[in-house]
C-alpha cells in the first residue's frame, strides 16, 4: 500500500511560537566621597613667633602625599564602581542572553520551516493557487473523486507533500471521515496508530503512523484548512517512520503558512 492520496479534507493555518523576550534591569553605583582637614601643629605657640621653629619640609611633604595617597584611593573605589556596574550590566541577567530594545529584530521562523528561504520556491499551481514547496520536487496531478490532487515528490522518492480541496463542512468532520471512513479510512491501514492530534478555530491535524507494503514504516501529517477565501483544503506531509519529525513536518509548515487560493488577498 503506498501513501494515501485520495480526494481529502480540511485545513489550518499553521503559526510559529511567539518569543517571549526577557529585559534584565540594572542598577547604578554609588559614589564614595572623602573629606581632608589641614590644622596646625598643636605645638606652635602664637604668643611667642621668634621660638617658632622653622616648619621642616617633611611634614608639607607628607601632607602632599596624604593628598596624593587621597587621590589615588578616591580614583580607585570610583574606579572599582565603575567596573562593578560594568559587570553588573554585562553579567549579572542570570539566563537573560538578550535584552528588549526597540530596534531588535524579532527573530523570524526558520527558512526551512517558512519556506522563506533559498530551499523552497513558490509554485503558482494550476489548479488555482500558489504554495511553497521544496527546490526540486517533482510535481505530478491525478483527479481524485471530487477535485484534483497534485503531488510533490523529493528528489529521492521519500518524502511526499500532497494538496487537494474537500468538501466538507469544516476542517474536523473531513479529518474525522478521513481517519474513520469504513471504506478507505486510515484506521484500516497495517499498522495505524495514532501519534497527535491537534485542532484550532479554523483547522485540523493528526499526525499518525502505518507500515507501506513497499516503502515500510511512514509516518504523515494531515492538516485539513480553511483558506483564506473561506474554502476548505488537506495539506498532507509523508516520510520514512525513521526520518527527523522535522523534516517531515518543515514542508507542511510552508506548504501552510505560504497557501493563498488565486484572486484572493493572503
Amino acid at each position: 500500500m503506498s501513501d494515501w492520496d485520495g480526494y481529502g479534507y480540511g485545513n489550518g493555518s499553521g503559526r510559529g511560537p511567539s518569543e517571549e523576550r526577557g529585559q534584565a534591569p540594572w542598577s547604578v553605583w554609588s559614589t564614595a566621597e572623602t573629606q581632608t582637614s589641614l590644622t596646625p601643629p598643636a605645638w606652635v605657640s602664637p604668643s611667642v613667633p621668634a621660638a617658632a621653629p622653622t616648619p621642616a619640609p617633611a611634614p608639607a611633604s607628607g601632607r602632599r602625599a596624604w593628598r596624593l595617597v587621597l587621590a589615588v584611593a578616591l580614583a580607585v573605589v570610583l574606579g572599582a564602581g565603575a567596573g562593578g556596574g560594568v559587570w553588573y550590566v554585562t553579567h549579572g541577567r542570570g539566563t537573560h542572553d538578550h535584552v528588549d530594545t526597540g530596534a531588535s529584530v524579532r527573530p523570524s521562523v526558520s527558512a526551512s520551516a517558512s519556506g522563506s528561504g533559498s530551499s523552497y520556491r513558490t509554485a503558482q499551481d494550476p489548479t488555482g493557487y500558489t504554495v511553497d514547496i521544496p527546490k526540486g520536487w517533482t510535481r505530478t496531478q491525478r483527479q481524485g473523486a471530487q477535485a484534483p490532487v497534485v503531488t510533490y515528490d523529493s528528489p529521492d522518492g521519500t518524502r511526499r507533500l500532497q494538496v487537494f480541496r474537500v468538501s466538507e463542512n469544516s476542517p474536523a468532520e473531513s479529518l474525522d471521515l478521513a481517519e474513520n471512513d469504513p471504506g478507505y479510512g486510515f484506521v484500516r491501514q497495517p499498522g495505524y496508530q495514532v501519534v497527535d492530534r491537534a485542532t484550532g478555530p479554523s483547522w485540523a491535524e493528526l499526525t499518525y503512523r502505518y507500515d507501506d507494503q513497499d516503502k515500510g514504516a511512514r509516518r504523515v501529517i494531515d492538516h485539513r484548512f480553511e483558506a483564506a477565501d473561506g474554502s476548505l483544503y488537506a495539506i498532507r506531509s509523508s516520510g520514512p517512520e525513521s526520518l527527523d519529525p522535522a523534516l517531515v513536518r518543515a514542508p507542511l509548515t510552508a506548504a501552510v503558512d505560504s497557501f493563498c487560493p488565486a484572486g484572493t488577498t493572503c
